[in-house]
């Protein structure tokens, strides 16, 4: 009788990962940062590679224009938050490996928090999966000051880019990004859209790139960044290589980390791919149930464990407000009028 083949059979096979390659996927701790297209793709990828523990971070919900590339969801989740169907999808594809979704914007107040002490201990890998470049910096300032691994990736349009930082061994993101680009001066996902195809191919690059972080895969750890750069539409692909630590780099030279040590509240912002802004809210916890019931007389709202939804009928805005009062308003990119809806509607 043939003996059983196990679901990583054919990976095994692989001389680069073999037994003791999977074991050490096995025994891995990936964060995603955001379970968007990017983090979808990636998630499931690495899901189905054997990573031990998945940490899933996102701050908002399933939305119907999602399901165009986002390849977590069905439309039965519209609605649910990002991070809570993703880890359901996950535990389904995977049941041999642990999944936690984490519903929660990640700022400079909570991301050591999630990173360093969450419920599945510390991470090994963080893989970008978010849609700004104020939270990739702080990813950045997050893996430069506790070493820890950073697959960087982004897709708008029909362009992406993806490159790992090895914090000690290989250059950062701001060896090649000083600072914030200028408001207005890069494409977004509402300006250029999104191919989907190119999805899938830079978040299996990033995949790939924290299982080669995992397996210590050869020339992984040389001191070079490669910065590789896709055109989704005609296939041509150009990668940039970096030597270990651009000389006055402020981060990884200087040890200067602005976006993970700053001091205040987070302010509006934006949602991209909506118009839709997020209030960050204040830290104590709402109840859900006597929130939507106070909401009923203004518009039809459903509350969940997670969250209460609905729509404000004499705002003719969308409002999701989350456990920890966080809140995002759709309908409007003003980020004035978002404030004053939250102030009337759930509270200073």
């Amino acid at each position: 009788m043939a003996p059983a083949i196990d679901r990583y059979h054919r990976q095994r096979l692989l001389a680069s990962i073999g037994d003791a390659g999977q074991r050490r996927l096995g025994e891995a701790h990936v964060l995603i940062a955001g379970v968007g297209a990017l983090g979808c793709h990636a998630a499931d990828l690495l899901a189905r590679a054997g990573i031990g523990r998945l940490t899933l971070v996102d701050r908002d919900v399933v939305e119907l224009s999602n399901l165009q590339r986002q390849s977590l969801f069905a439309e039965r989740d519209v609605g649910t938050p990002k991070a809570e169907a993703g880890r359901r999808r996950l535990d389904a594809v995977n049941a041999q490996i642990r999944v936690e979704g984490v519903i929660a914007d990640l700022t400079h107040g909570n991301v050591e928090s999630v990173a360093l002490a969450g419920p599945l201990g510390r991470v090994d890998v963080v893989v970008d999966g978010t849609d700004n470049f104020e939270t990739r910096l702080l990813l950045n300032d997050l893996a430069v000051k506790h070493g820890l691994a950073y697959v960087y990736g982004g897709a708008v349009g029909t362009s992406g880019t993806v490159m790992t930082i090895l914090p000690g061994r290989t250059a950062c993101l701001r060896c090649v990004l000083e600072d914030l680009p200028a408001a207005g001066s890069q494409p977004t996902c509402d300006t250029a859209g999104v191919f989907g195809p190119l999805i899938a191919d830079v978040g299996a690059q990033e995949a790939r790139e924290a299982i080669r972080v995992v397996v210590a895969a050869p020339g992984v750890h040389d001191g070079r960044t490669r910065l590789t750069q896709f055109d989704g539409w005609t296939g041509e692909r150009r990668t940039l290589t970096l030597a270990a630590g651009a000389p006055g780099c402020p981060c990884c030279v200087g040890r200067s980390f602005p976006h993970l040590e700053r001091e205040g509240d987070v302010g509006p912002t934006p949602v991209c791919g909506r118009r839709a802004v997020q209030i960050a809210g204040g830290a104590a916890r709402v109840d859900l149930e006597v929130l939507a019931a106070r909401l009923d007389g203004h518009g039809r709202f459903d509350a969940t464990r997670f969250l209460v939804r609905g729509r404000l009928a004499e705002e003719d805005l969308g409002l999701t407000v989350f456990a920890d009062g966080r809140a995002i308003v759709d309908g409007t990119t003003d980020p004035a009028r978002a404030r004053t809806v939250y102030a009337r509607y759930v509270g200073s």
